[in-house]
């Protein structure tokens, strides 16, 4: 070989590391915030309660906080698909649809079918797929929506020319019928989802319906993805109707709605200050829960000002058992920290809430692990209302009846075998 093919070879092997750092360095970008300070002062940032709290939160979170809407906190499928069959079904004008999980089923031939009819009877329906999450639907199944008159896009479709992009999914729900109701939460068209979450088979989950003005939140936000996919951004007042912006009840809510960027993101900022904000009590239910240094940190803080810190996350009956071994690696330092945690043991738990202080919640699809937090789109009604705060204050102490609580003297005492099962996937924290 002459130097001058070795110095090319060289050089190309020098190119191929370079670009699959970038790619690496891309696929685990971590998020920056460590601490929640108020300089000069020692003072705790505002409570959750704190007027100020909300105009900051809107700030950092890019959230708008709006009075006038009713919302209804949904636990599981039984409570969830009767309700929206019955409001997609009454649809007249409009139907947006965006859903990161779907698979074959009952529930998807159910919503297939109503779909399917409400674009007959001339409602423009529009939906959209991440083309990950939703692989396992069949093409004949999207056949049929479209043949109906369904405009049925996938968002993100894996490609080789695309790959840059593999690793940013759209793990968004969102659901609005005639631009006056909306749907989000940890739900998705699966028979998984079916049920009260209590028998084999089923997923325990929360998910909100909502009427009033932020409900054009979460159409914008539909409606950036429809951008994406298709080019065109859609407006004016067969989506967004002016009704639609007057006023139906009395909570304050918004919609968190995030998308990667690089360093902080609008999520890591959102859930640094529901910690830091916290006096009381700081009660989180998620599915996979795999907070990095900083996080940890912010919990065992919380606690140890002495705000009654929970997370409730998923045990052995996870889907992911790599994010379940993550979550347990660390679990003594939370445990020495003050914080409690439990597992819930009769099904897969697939919930990603938290209420503050009961009056500060959420509901939606961000997890508490790197991938929601930094590289994920996704979507959580949040709601400053002491009624809807002490809702899900009493569901998050119902789910407990039915979990076990890790206690730090026998979880100390477990296995190698499972300390080293930890470490492994703790190595993979990043990606989960």
């Amino acid at each position: 070989m002459t130097v001058l093919k070795r110095v090319g070879v060289v050089v190309l092997a020098l190119v191929v590391v370079l670009l699959a750092t970038i790619a690496v360095l891309s696929m685990t970008r971590g998020t920056p915030v460590h601490s929640v300070l108020v300089p000069g002062t020692g003072e705790l940032p505002p409570a959750v309660g704190d007027s100020l709290y909300a105009r900051t939160l809107e700030l950092f979170a890019k959230t708008h906080l709006e009075t006038g809407n009713r919302v209804e906190i949904l636990r599981n499928g039984n409570e969830t698909y009767p309700l929206l069959w019955r409001d997609l079904r009454s649809a007249t004008r409009t139907i947006t649809l965006q859903m990161y999980y779907a698979m074959p089923g009952a529930l998807a031939d159910t919503l297939a079918a109503i779909l399917s009819e409400r674009a007959r009877a001339k409602v423009r329906v529009m939906v959209i797929f991440d083309a990950f999450g939703a692989s396992p639907i069949e093409e004949k199944w999207v056949e049929s929506l479209r043949s109906a008159g369904v405009n049925m896009r996938w968002l993100r479709p894996l490609h080789w020319y695309s790959l840059d992009k593999a690793g940013n999914r759209s793990h968004v729900r969102a659901v609005v019928v005639d631009g006056r109701t909306g749907y989000t939460g940890g739900f998705g068209i699966a028979d998984k989802w079916q049920g009260n979450g209590l028998q084999q088979d089923q997923w325990r989950d929360t998910n909100a319906r909502f009427e009033g003005p932020v409900v054009m939140q979460l159409q914008a936000a539909f409606m950036s993805a429809w951008a994406e996919t298709t080019g065109e951004l859609l407006t004016g007042e067969l989506f967004f109707p002016r009704a639609s912006f007057v006023p139906v009840g009395q909570a304050t809510a918004g919609l968190l709605y995030t998308t990667p960027s690089i360093g902080s993101t609008d999520a890591e900022r959102f859930l640094a200050l529901s910690i830091a904000s916290a006096r009381k009590t700081l009660y989180i239910t998620n599915s996979y829960f795999v907070p990095d240094d900083d996080f940890r940190r912010m919990l065992t803080d919380a606690a140890k000002r002495g705000v009654d810190v929970r997370i409730l996350t998923a045990g052995d009956q996870t889907d992911v058992k790599t994010t379940t071994w993550a979550a347990r690696a660390r679990y003594e330092e939370l445990l020495k920290g003050g914080v409690r945690i439990y597992e819930y043991q009769p099904v897969m738990v697939h919930a990603k809430t938290f209420v503050v202080d009961g009056i500060w919640g959420s509901v939606g699809t961000l997890n508490f692990d790197n991938r929601s937090l930094a590289l994920n789109n996704e979507s959580n009604l949040v709601m400053l209302d002491r009624d809807l705060g002490n809702t899900m204050t009493a569901m998050f102490l119902s789910d407990i009846d039915h979990s076990t609580e890790i206690k730090l003297e026998t979880f100390a005492k477990r296995p190698f075998t499972e300390r080293v099962m930890e470490w492994g996937a703790n190595l993979l924290s990043r990606l989960l």
